[in-house]
């Protein structure tokens, strides 16, 4: 039996690096076909920002510091997902910064990480509707703002 749906509140950040081919957007390895953004749980006395940051420091190495926000960028992910018998509604809000650092250092929970150009990104995200759509909107917005 299906229970009813619990709600997971999460936060995270849409980093990249200027190239001359285009931005490169970090997308980390969780194994599988799975990739995606750095992002994580929210923790009960935090703010979505400050969790975003927290969750990329512990999952990349790089730090506020590192980063450029962008601040008018601010964006969301909903869908569902099944733990268990458990039904998740999940929502993730996603900041967008800019680095200048290639190297990053991935935490355990992941196996990998790459620099990818946007039509490699959203091969990697197809699966993900949300995911892709945050990705084109963070595109869009860069594209826009000449960054």
């Amino acid at each position: 039996m299906i229970k009813d749906s619990t709600r997971e509140i999460s936060a995270g950040v849409i980093i990249y690096r200027r190239t001359n081919e285009g931005p490169r957007f970090l997308l980390l390895y969780h194994g599988g076909q799975y990739w995606n953004f750095p992002k994580g749980k929210i923790k009960a006395e935090e703010k979505s920002f400050a969790a975003a940051i927290r969750e990329t420091m512990e999952e990349t190495g790089l730090t506020a510091e590192d980063m450029r926000f962008k601040n008018r960028f601010k964006d969301y992910e909903k869908y569902f997902f099944f733990k268990g018998k458990n039904r998740i509604f999940k929502i993730v809000t996603f900041y967008l910064a800019e680095t200048r650092k290639r190297e990053i250092r991935i935490s355990e929970e992941h196996e990998g990480f790459g620099w990818f150009l946007y039509r490699d990104a959203r091969r990697l995200l197809k699966s993900y509707y949300d995911s892709e759509s945050v990705l084109k909107k963070a595109r869009e917005f860069i594209r826009a703002k000449n960054l």
